[in-house]
């Protein structure tokens, strides 16, 4: 199986880049699914029900979030509603939405897709190495499934690192987003799962994270925090990742990290 993860969408500048090059990535890697973190899509936090909805037409086939995943109202029934869409799995139990989904390719294999949070300088949710222990429970990687994709929402990067080391062998992927910046470190563990610290972000890498500089220069120089973030509106790059699992085992086979640059139009 051939899996494509875009990392977290930044603003427009995030948005128009994925949407320009969905169905061009698709086709230059031979995609059997395609996974998009539309974490920070609505104007820098969070993502509308709107935005999620033209991701999936455009031809995303599953959406992850994050900690900003309840910055926007209207993203919470869709949540409920829709099975292309999560939210971490390690919020409590009675969260809207789910933490995990199923996707069916057309041959008939099927992908089970989940996402943590991380703990450090993060919010305070349930240990996210519990959780996906329960999940796992119910599955049994090459056998009862074909392919297990894990992303880990978080901010440091020895946790991501810990919990990439603890999932080896048992999943197919564990792919971490959150801090924008993408890592150098995409490998096949000793066991067989595919891991990168962080996939990077998809939006204007000419910012601070994908925010025009001033307000953060600002914040850093004078400590005045008055100024409001403005997200980028043009200019942005798609970083992802394309990982080959190998459909007898479910283990990875390759981890390739990639970026485009240039917007090919749909």
């Amino acid at each position: 199986m051939k899996i494509i993860y875009c990392g977290d969408v930044v603003g427009r500048a995030g948005r128009e880049a994925v949407l320009k090059n969905l169905k061009y990535m698709r086709q230059k890697f031979a995609a059997d699914v395609i996974i998009v973190n539309v974490e920070n899509a609505a104007h820098g936090f969070g993502v509308s029900e709107n935005i999620a909805k033209t991701f999936l037409n455009a031809g995303a086939d599953v959406l992850t979030t994050g900690n900003h995943v309840w910055q926007h109202r209207d993203i919470v029934p869709f949540l409920d509603s829709s099975k292309q869409i999560i939210r971490p799995l390690n919020y409590p139990a009675n969260s809207s939405g789910r933490g995990a989904t199923e996707f069916r390719l057309a041959d008939g294999r099927v992908i089970l897709i989940a996402q943590v949070l991380g703990r450090v300088f993060m919010d305070p949710v349930d240990n996210p190495a519990f959780a996906i222990d329960n999940l796992l429970r119910s599955y049994n990687l090459g056998k009862n499934i074909d392919a297990i994709f894990v992303d880990i929402h978080a901010e440091c990067t020895s946790e991501k690192l810990a919990f990439g080391c603890y999932l080896d062998g048992r999943v197919s992927v564990v792919a971490g987003t959150h801090t924008h910046v993408p890592t150098a470190d995409a490998k096949v563990m000793p066991q067989g799962t595919a891991y990168i610290t962080d996939v990077g972000m998809c939006g204007n890498y000419d910012s601070v994270l994908g925010f025009e500089k001033q307000a953060p220069i600002d914040r850093l120089c004078q400590r005045y925090n008055a100024n409001k973030l403005e997200v980028c509106t043009h200019g942005g790059s798609v970083c992802a990742i394309m990982v080959e699992t190998d459909d007898k085992t479910g283990l990875a086979k390759s981890i390739t990290p990639f970026r485009i640059d240039e917007k090919h139009d749909q």
